[in-house]
């Protein structure tokens, strides 16, 4: 008999399915199904990128500082309270290997990114899941979720997928009725489509048990460069660069997320035309029946009557070309989340859920 056997927890993790990106049979097809920038990187990001390719027989710069100088800059941050990962995926392993273990519970709400849970499962931690309010986070009940076992509480704001947020006078409230020695942790993958958002970061300033997660994978459209970063108190961070790798991001990834974070018209543009086609997108489907909450985020998470008429959209979808994305998974069964493209595939997108709310098959 094999002895060598995993940790508790590592069997209960499901292997993450990301969002698909081809269709049997089918050509040129719009891939509105992880949450991409459609219009790409920065063009500075990518002579960045390109520049930085011929030094890449040298190891990174292991402490990051130019990155997390050009963050603090940008944001009004202490330089010294940022800590850079490979995507923001690996700060959020980082504070569960850190702050949670066997015996402890790490809460996250209902329609959470599933990163939490597996984080949780793989420090030996048990994940525990918070009812939402008609899918937007609830504060109430993740207080009353805690118990002395309790470590380590995580909300996306805004939230994927569901799109919707809470206000900061309601994050301060939960960050306040935590019990002691309990970490809040502020996921804002996406604050940058929120114009004028911080993201919770001067209530991380103005507290020691507050901690948020940034990306640069949606709107900075860097998905593919595998960069986030963090900002928390210093005794946090201290902590998390003790088990961090010296050189987990590579060189190429540091410089065009330097040149990203600093290209702020780029930046102003990507958010614009966001919002723009997002609130037309959310518009023309409701014209045929297909609703959705306010969306703060890059997509939409369009609601059917049952989840067998989302899957059976799906598949028409697909068959269009259009490759969007099911949330069962994340206990909507009845929903799809589609991400906000272009123009092009927004209007595309649009014509297709009208013509199968028509009756196309």
């Amino acid at each position: 008999m094999n002895k060598i056997t995993p940790q508790p927890g590592i069997m209960d993790i499901a292997i993450y399915q990301s969002g698909a990106a081809h269709v049997a049979g089918v050509s040129n097809v719009v891939k509105l199904s992880s949450n991409e920038n459609p219009f790409g990187p920065s063009p500075r990001a990518v002579e960045a990128m390109q520049a930085a390719a011929a030094q890449m027989h040298r190891y990174p710069n292991s402490d990051h500082a130019p990155l997390r100088q050009a963050i603090g800059e940008v944001h009004g941050l202490n330089p010294d309270q940022i800590i850079c990962g490979a995507g923001s995926d690996e700060i959020i392993a980082f504070l569960c290997q850190c702050f949670a273990g066997p015996g402890d519970e790490v809460l996250y709400t209902e329609h959470g990114f599933s990163m939490y849970r597996i984080s949780a499962l793989a420090a030996g931690a048990t994940p525990v899941e918070v009812k939402e309010r008609e899918r937007v986070t609830d504060v109430d009940a993740l207080l009353a979720g805690c118990t002395d076992r309790t470590r380590l509480v995580f909300i996306a704001n805004p939230n994927n997928p569901t799109g919707t947020m809470i206000s900061e006078a309601e994050v301060a409230r939960l960050a306040d009725g935590l019990p002691d020695g309990v970490l809040l942790v502020l996921d804002g993958a996406y604050a940058e489509y929120v114009e004028g958002f911080d993201a919770g970061a001067a209530l991380v300033t103005s507290r020691s048990n507050i901690v948020m997660t940034r990306t640069f994978s949606k709107l900075y459209g860097l998905g593919g460069a595998r960069i986030g970063w963090g900002y928390g108190p210093r005794a946090i961070i201290d902590v998390l660069n003790r088990v961090r790798g010296p050189f987990n991001v590579s060189s190429t990834a540091l410089a065009a997320a330097e040149a990203s974070i600093r290209d702020l018209d780029y930046v102003a543009k990507c958010r614009a035309e966001n919002a723009k086609w997002r609130g037309w997108l959310a518009e023309a489907l409701a014209e045929v029946g297909v609703v959705s909450d306010i969306s703060c985020t890059n997509f939409i998470l369009a609601r059917f009557g049952s989840q067998a008429e989302a899957e059976a959209c799906d598949t028409y979808l697909q068959k269009q070309g259009l490759i969007v994305r099911r949330v069962a998974g994340y206990n909507l069964p009845e929903a799809l989340r589609i991400t906000i493209g272009d123009e092009t595939a927004c209007r595309q997108l649009a014509q297709a859920v009208k013509d199968f709310k028509n009756g196309a098959k």
